[in-house]
C-alpha cells in the first residue's frame, strides 16, 4: 500500500509567544471602538455598586460580540479573546460575562436596545430616496434541557424557544423577541410589538412618521415591512396603515381566492411574465403574474390593498399551492405597494431573504440558549442581533466584493481568525500577517477608516 501524507512533518512544540489568533477580529474590534460601542453599551448598564468594576460593561459586552462574530455560543468561549491580550488587552472571564447577562433586567434591556440604535444613527449612510423594507419572521431554537425557563414544547414536536426577528432588506438585523416555544407563529400582538421595536431603533429620519398615531407628514422616508402567511391578517394591515407603514403579506387560501384564481386562470390577458431572477437568466421563463384584486372581496382590508398572484409550472418538491392545480403551483399576497404586478410580485419575494439572515443569527450564538434564566437568555438574544448588526456594518463600511456579502462562516476562514505575529517596532507594536493567506489583503485594507 503507497503511504500518502495529507499533512508536511512537521513536529508540535512549546513556544511561539508572538504568535496571536484572532487578527480579524482585533480589526472587527477597532471598527467597534471607532463607532462607539462600548462607550453606548457602558451607558446601558452603568456600575451597580460603589466602585467602579475591574471590566468596563460596555468593553465586555463588545468583547462578547467579537466571541458572538468569531463563532462563540456560550459564555465560556471569550476565553478565547482572553488568551490574546496582546490583540483585546484585559478581557473579563466568562464568570464575569455570565454575571452581568443574568443581572439584565427591562430597564437595562431597553438601555442594549437604544446603544445599538445609537450606533446605528453614526454608521447607517444618509436617508435613500428609496423605501427602507424590513421583513418579519420567527425561527424555532431546539434546547436539550427542561430547566431553562420559557423553554416548551413548539408546533413541529420539539422542544426550546421561538423567538421572532426584523431584520432589513439587506440582511442587518433590527429587533428581536425571544419567545416561548409554544408561542403562536402567527400572533398579531408580537409581530407589531416586534415592528415598533424595529421602528424605534431606526435612525430618527428614518423612523419619523411610523410610531403609531403619527400624521403622515410627518413621514421622512417610507417604510415596507414584508410577513410570511402567518401575518396575513387585515388587523395587521390596518395598523401598519396606523403607523403609515406599507405592508406586503402572503397570502393563505381562503374561498375567496379560490374564487379569484378560478376564475382568472384561463385567462391569458391577465397573465404576464414575471421578472426571473439574474442568477436564472439561462433558464426559460415560465413564471407569470396576474393582478386579482377586482376579483376578491378585499373589503375588510386597508383602501388600497391589492391581491397580486404569482403561478409556476409544477414541479417535484413544489409547496403548497394556493390553489389546487396539476399544471401550477399558485402563491399569492397581499399588499399595499405601487408598482406593476411583476415589480411588486419581484419585491415580495425577496422577503426570503430574512431567512439568510436568520441562518446567520443562528451561526452567531442564536442557536443556543446557554441560561437557565428567562431574563439571561433575553440578554445573550439581544446580544446576538447587535453581534451581527456589528459585522453588517463593518461589511458595508470596510469590505468590498465578496466579502462585503459574506456569511459568517466565509468571514471567519478569510478574516477573523487570521494568525499574526506580534512585532516591536519604532515603540509600536505590529501584527504582521502572512500574506498568502486568502483575506490577507481585504484585512489590511480594513484597519482603515473609510
Amino acid at each position: 500500500m503507497v503511504k500518502l501524507r495529507s499533512v508536511s512533518n512537521a513536529v508540535l512544540a512549546w513556544g511561539g509567544d508572538r504568535v496571536v489568533s484572532g487578527v480579524g477580529l482585533f480589526v472587527l474590534g477597532g471598527f467597534a471602538d471607532r463607532v462607539g460601542l462600548a462607550g453606548e453599551l457602558s451607558g446601558a448598564l452603568p456600575p451597580a455598586g460603589e466602585r467602579a468594576p475591574t471590566h468596563d460593561r460596555g468593553v465586555l459586552l463588545t468583547h462578547l460580540c467579537l466571541a458572538l462574530a468569531g463563532g462563540g455560543e456560550a459564555c465560556s468561549d471569550i476565553e478565547h479573546l482572553r488568551a490574546e491580550r496582546e490583540l483585546f488587552g484585559p478581557v473579563g472571564s466568562d464568570s464575569t460575562l455570565w454575571r452581568v447577562l443574568v443581572g439584565v433586567g427591562d430597564e437595562q434591556l431597553d438601555g442594549l436596545w437604544r446603544a445599538a440604535a445609537a450606533v446605528r444613527e453614526r454608521v447607517w449612510p444618509q436617508m435613500s430616496a428609496g423605501p427602507l423594507v424590513v421583513d418579519i419572521d420567527s425561527t424555532l431554537v431546539e434546547v436539550h434541557s427542561e430547566n431553562k425557563e420559557g423553554a416548551a414544547a413548539h408546533f413541529k414536536g420539539g422542544f426550546g424557544f421561538h423567538p421572532m426577528i426584523c431584520s432589513t432588506d439587506e440582511g442587518e438585523p433590527l429587533w428581536g423577541m425571544l419567545r416561548p416555544g409554544n408561542a403562536a407563529a402567527n400572533s398579531i400582538d408580537d409581530h407589531l410589538s416586534v415592528l415598533d421595536g424595529a421602528i424605534g431603533v431606526l435612525p430618527a429620519r428614518d423612523a419619523a412618521g411610523h410610531r403609531s398615531g403619527d400624521p403622515a407628514g410627518l413621514v421622512q422616508r417610507r417604510l415596507l415591512v414584508r410577513i410570511d402567511a402567518a401575518g396575513c391578517s387585515a388587523r395587521i394591515a390596518h395598523r401598519c396603515r396606523d403607523r403609515n407603514v406599507g405592508f406586503a403579506v402572503s397570502a393563505r387560501a381562503t374561498d375567496g381566492i379560490d374564487t379569484a384564481i378560478a376564475a382568472a386562470r384561463f385567462d391569458e390577458d391577465v397573465w404576464a411574465r414575471a421578472i426571473p431572477n439574474p442568477k436564472h437568466a439561462a433558464k426559460p421563463n415560465r413564471t407569470q403574474v396576474a393582478e386579482l384584486t377586482a376579483l376578491v372581496d378585499l373589503s375588510g382590508w386597508p383602501e388600497g390593498t391589492r391581491l397580486i398572484v404569482r403561478r409556476e409550472p409544477l414541479h417535484p418538491g413544489a409547496r403548497r399551492s394556493l390553489f389546487p392545480s396539476e399544471a401550477f403551483r399558485y402563491w399569492g399576497f397581499l399588499t399595499d405597494a405601487k408598482g406593476s404586478p411583476a415589480h411588486v410580485d419581484t419585491l415580495m419575494r425577496r422577503h426570503a431573504r430574512i431567512e439568510n439572515s436568520i441562518e446567520r443569527l443562528k451561526d452567531s450564538g442564536l442557536a443556543r440558549m446557554p441560561f437557565t434564566a428567562w431574563n439571561a437568555n433575553r440578554a445573550w438574544t439581544v446580544m446576538c442581533l447587535i453581534a451581527l448588526a456589528l459585522v453588517s456594518w463593518f461589511q458595508t463600511h470596510q469590505l468590498t466584493g465578496a466579502l462585503a456579502k459574506a456569511a459568517p462562516k466565509r468571514l471567519r476562514w478569510q478574516l477573523w481568525h487570521l494568525p499574526g505575529v506580534v512585532c516591536r517596532h519604532a515603540r509600536r507594536t505590529l501584527i504582521r500577517i502572512p500574506a498568502r493567506l486568502p483575506g490577507a489583503q481585504a484585512l489590511l485594507a480594513a484597519q482603515h477608516p473609510r
